[in-house]
């Protein structure tokens, strides 16, 4: 915030992506680009090149794969080798990289941004009512998210009213945790109700819609009542990954951990059940009413497809393009692997996986592990001995791919696609993980930089909310149990059921909390969502250290009390004289 970020010049390039839910095409470059202020008319247009414009911003924050890393990397069940994830990764938030900058640098320039087109888009006279409504709402909506992303990681943060080009003072206090989130929904109530609904005519696809914001206000409402819960208890699998015997490695299956949840500091002044009733009813209108539009559940045979991408369950997500310098996502090649003749090249990714305890949270037959992970993958240096590799490392699929049995005897010949020629193998090291399809559906995979697409705010999100949030206000109902299981049965998994514990059911309302935040890591993998639902159910600490001193591929999983927020960029704090001490524990 302490540069005079110049909002004329992103005009050069405004028009040539778009970067929100649901869109299909990029959009052209040519024809704005010698805009600048004075050249945008008071107008229906100029309003909406104001948005695109600020839109820019959430784009600048993956240019450089800088986003997602820096909210994904620190959880329980991602992993990945050392050289690829970073120090983030391993819960040195200070580190020579400074990976967590990223969220507060790149945040506030997203708000900067949006207050800046905000101060031009209010005082235009000749934008029709609706369209100015819903460009102010589309502006709003994008400052929320970005102060949702720093209250969460940094706590208290400073509030900028406007931008630093319309005179904002950037010497600004942090803002305690209640003030920021008033703000936030603030900002999120008026922009439900101002921005199109997907059903109206109005409504352009590929621009956010009335539903994505009603749906961030459920998330920050429930956020906000998790967090603030005095005291409660949560079931978690983890645990320890793996024993020793002897010199060998061997993986275990993940224990279920009870803890004891801890109520999140700043915010011990809301009541939690009036959040959760607030989530509740909001979900519940989005979800079940649909007074926020159409939106549902798609097949999951066409969710994670190119198809996919215009449906009604993507409310909001990165849509990129496909071996542009600046728009090209290169998220997916360190998620799904650059893939060059059939094989990863060196320096082609394929490094950031999920744990083996997460892959055992899946029954057998669950879509989002028969065809949401990579079974078959071959590197550039298996290429020297005609090998590739498999995942997991189980009998089953020792049998699939190389045809042996589990005293390695040869009882069959392998299936497709390992009946290549290939001698596959598999093994418990960091090259052997479970990588997702979720971003494998581009143009052209061979590509550094594709056009894969990142979501960032999904109905099934809500729906997971729904279920929550009735649970903790309600109690077991069956309302809270249809909305869990219409994400389990999307995905061919076995519907929940109240009953013996013992044999599979649900008792408790502990029980069915704790089986949607299990659905939620599962079913949100490596969408940016994991570490700080930890985080807001006060389980964080307990979960991470759980694991042990590190997983099972010796990435380090121990944290401190200091990790429960990132560190204040130590540049602000030399340049914000309203800003003198960093997070606890930082230096």
């Amino acid at each position: 915030m302490k540069k005079n970020i110049q909002i004329a010049g992103i005009f050069s390039f405004l028009f040539s992506i778009l970067i929100f839910s649901s869109c299909s095409d990029i959009l052209d470059v040519n024809a704005f680009s010698k805009i600048t202020n004075e050249g945008i008319e008071d107008s229906d247009q100029g309003a909406d090149m104001w948005v695109m414009g600020a839109y820019n911003g959430l784009s600048r924050m993956y240019v450089y794969d800088e986003f997602p890393r820096c909210l994904e990397l620190d959880n329980d069940y991602v992993t990945g080798p050392s050289w690829a994830f970073g120090e983030l990764g391993a819960g040195n938030f200070q580190g020579a990289t400074n990976q967590s900058d990223a969220v507060w640098k790149l945040s506030y320039d997203l708000i900067n941004r949006t207050n800046e087109a905000i101060f031009h888009v209010e005082k235009m006279i000749n934008v029709t009512d609706a369209v100015k409504n819903n460009c102010l709402g589309e502006l709003y909506f994008l400052q929320a998210y970005g102060y949702f992303l720093l209250v969460r990681a940094y706590g208290a943060v400073p509030i900028y009213e406007k931008s630093i080009n319309q005179g904002n003072d950037p010497n600004q206090p942090r803002q305690p945790i209640p003030v920021v989130y008033a703000h936030i929904i603030d900002l999120l109530s008026d922009a439900k109700d101002m921005i199109y609904k997907n059903t109206s005519a109005s409504y352009k696809e590929g621009r956010v819609s009335a539903g994505a914001a009603a749906s961030l206000l459920a998330k920050v409402y429930a956020t906000i009542a998790s967090a603030a819960m005095p005291s409660g208890t949560v079931y978690v699998k983890g645990g320890i990954p793996f024993s020793m015997n002897g010199s060998v490695k061997v993986l275990t299956q993940p224990q279920k951990l009870t803890i004891q949840k801890q109520q999140v500091a700043g915010y011990e002044s809301f009541d939690y059940m009036e959040y959760y009733t607030l989530a509740r009813d909001l979900a519940k209108d989005i979800v079940i009413d649909k007074l926020y539009g159409n939106h549902e559940l798609i097949p999951y045979s066409i969710l994670w497809k190119k198809s996919g991408r215009t449906s009604t369950e993507h409310f909001f997500a990165l849509q990129t393009k496909s071996g542009d310098d600046y728009f090209g996502a290169l998220f997916a090649r360190a998620y799904s692997g650059q893939i060059v003749n059939g094989y990863v090249p060196s320096g082609g990714g394929l490094s950031h996986g999920l744990r083996d305890h997460w892959y055992k949270l899946f029954e057998d037959n669950d879509l989002r592990i028969v065809d949401g992970v990579m079974h078959r993958f071959v590197r550039q240096s298996d290429l020297s001995w005609n090998g590739g590799g498999y995942y997991p490392n189980t009998n089953e699929w020792k049998l699939k791919a190389r045809g042996l049995d589990a005293s390695d005897n040869k009882v069959a010949d392998p299936v497709p696609p390992f009946n290549d020629g290939r001698d596959y193998r598999s093994s418990i090291g960091e090259q052997y993980l479970a990588y997702l399809t979720k971003y494998t559906d581009v143009t052209d995979r061979s590509l550094t930089r594709t056009d894969a697409m990142l979501p960032l705010l999904r109905y099934a999100d809500v729906v997971l909310i729904y279920a929550e949030a009735s649970n903790e206000v309600d109690g077991l109902n069956n309302d809270a149990l249809d909305a869990l299981n219409s994400v389990r049965t999307r995905s061919n998994a076995t519907a929940k059921w109240f009953g013996a514990t013992e044999t599979g059911g649900i008792e408790t309302k502990e029980e069915f909390r704790s089986a949607v935040l299990e659905e939620r890591a599962m079913e949100l993998a490596l969408e940016s969502d994991r570490r700080w639902d930890l985080i807001r159910w006060g389980i964080y600490l307990g979960v991470m250290n759980g694991v042990g001193t590190v997983d099972e591929i010796n990435t380090i999983k121990m944290r401190e009390s200091k990790h429960l927020l990132y560190p204040i960029p130590q540049d602000e704090i030399l340049t914000n004289q309203a800003i003198s001490e960093n997070n606890p524990g930082w230096k």
